[in-house]
């Protein structure tokens, strides 16, 4: 049988190289990333116009390593996928990391120590290019001097892209593992650090089929909020893959910034994505679902929490208004809503001397039946439905009824408003809610509008549209009568 060989042109294997990542920063994360995975303390970064200098003090390698390293596509790292020292989780995974920065610069050196070897290693693109047969890069083999440390040092000059520092600095702080215990990243002698957030911390721990999810979210005050911040970031093997909003709103993610952490993703060959369809994720996304409903509704809550604050300090002047209303509608109010004419509204004058001449009507009734005390029946409460945590319950007085007013979560698909007993339920979760939550003044006369359309309710119409007139009645009696 005939053979036909399988060959690569230099150029274009270069070219795939050069796209493998777009950015610089890429490939000095990846390096910075070799450090990490040959158990180094310390990797320190140099930047100038010329050239890129990246140390490290990880454990080396001897010729055997180097053999490994230039080798495209090793699985090295794949079946050995723990540092020998500080048992880290190996963020190298493909192999081709480093074939990609020898095709973005024009010049690579490397040098490396290990135990009783030294070596250096020299690609210099032209040159390379020059011969499609010669696949093989100038080696240096040398003593080691005596103090000398085991480590790599690599070299970079004629990149084709230009360093931003302060990018690169908000870059490297993001995507590296910098909170992983014995390991430190320096970009010209200044210690990378990584950020701190303030809010409220959600941190959590889910384990899956396929191992950990954890991590922690910060909802971020409304102050303090960065869109450069917001969103989900991504971690992999403790490295960053990319920021993900997981369904938040806009609104909601503004407040929301966080890490996670899950190993056990498959990633893309350039580490800056993940493979969506596969059961590895679909098992993350599900923790991940399950999370996000949490911070949902804590952001609800404190939503909940505010809104309340706000209406209870409203609430006495609406109550006043709609009491003042009542007053010019009397002939339908409703019984007991009808405040005593000449009061001062609910708990005033009028209402302190009606409770006053009721107490002596009282006293003398009790002064004749003395010797027939009679058993006191206790007033029923009415019960409360099953409410949130957040819910806003505020008793109000109108004229010589009790009634409640309750503000709570009843779906998006539950009536606006409805009346059981003497309570009022008012569903936050109503798009006309939501809409007109938005605008202080609106959302109060929104709440108004509601309260009256219960109390003309109350207040047993002939028809549907009787109750319409009634509500519309007292709606401009009291919200745009000048004296109120």
């Amino acid at each position: 049988m005939n053979k036909i060989n399988v060959t690569v042109n230099k150029s274009h294997l270069i070219t795939i190289g050069e796209r493998l990542y777009t950015e610089n920063l890429e490939l000095l994360r990846e390096l910075i990333n070799n450090g990490y995975d040959a158990d180094a303390t310390e990797v320190r970064v140099s930047i100038n116009k010329d050239e890129l200098i990246i140390r490290d003090n990880g454990c080396g390698m001897d010729e055997e390593g180097l053999k490994q390293y230039f080798n495209i596509g090793s699985q090295f790292k794949k079946t050995n996928p723990v540092s020998p020292r500080f048992k880290r989780t190996r963020i190298g995974e493909f192999g081709i990391g480093k074939f990609s920065v020898l095709s973005n610069t024009d010049y690579f050196e490397m040098s490396t120590k290990k135990d009783g070897f030294a070596g250096k290693i020299v690609f210099n693109k032209k040159e390379w290019e020059k011969t499609q047969d010669d696949w093989a890069l100038p080696f240096e083999k040398r003593e080691p001097d005596q103090n000398e440390e085991d480590g790599t040092i690599i070299i970079l000059r004629g990149l084709k892209r230009e360093f931003d520092i302060t990018a690169v600095e908000n870059r490297l702080i993001e995507t590296l593992p910098l909170k992983a215990p014995d390991f430190k990243v320096f970009l010209n002698e200044k210690e990378l650090v990584p950020r701190s957030m303030t809010g409220r911390k959600m941190p959590f721990l889910e384990g899956t089929d396929f191992g950990i999810v954890h991590g922690e979210i910060i909802i971020v005050p409304s102050s303090r909020a960065d869109a450069s911040e917001s969103g989900i970031l991504v971690r992999s093997k403790h490295v960053a893959v990319k920021r993900m909003s997981f369904g938040l709103t806009p609104s909601q993610l503004i407040r929301i910034t966080g890490e996670v952490n899950s190993d056990f993703l498959k990633l893309t060959s350039d580490r800056n994505d993940i493979m969506r369809d596969t059961p590895e994720f679909d098992a993350f996304k599900s923790v991940m679902d399950r999370i996000i409903k949490q911070v949902v509704d804590e952001l609800d809550s404190e939503s909940d929490k505010k809104e309340n604050s706000r209406i209870k300090k409203a609430m006495k002047d609406v109550t006043a208004k709609i009491e003042s209303a009542l007053m010019k509608n009397a002939d339908w109010c409703p019984p007991g809503l009808l405040p005593i004419a000449g009061g001062e509204g609910a708990g005033g004058a009028g209402a302190a001397a009606a409770e006053k001449e009721k107490d002596g009507e009282k006293k003398q009734k009790e002064s004749k039946n003395e010797e027939k005390p009679k058993k006191k029946k206790k007033k029923r409460k009415p019960k409360l439905r099953q409410l949130t945590s957040s819910a806003m319950v505020k008793k109000m007085k109108i004229g010589q009824m009790n009634l409640a007013l309750v503000l709570d979560h009843f779906g998006a698909d539950g009536p606006e408003s409805f009346l059981e007993n003497s309570i009022i339920y008012i569903n936050r979760d109503h798009p006309l809610y939501q809409r007109e939550s938005g605008n202080k003044d609106r959302h109060i006369i929104n709440i108004g509008r509601l309260i009256c359309q219960e109390i003309s309710i109350m207040s047993t119409p002939r028809n549907p549209r009787h109750a319409y007139d009634r509500q519309s009645k007292l709606l401009k009696d009291a919200f745009t009568d000048k004296n109120n």
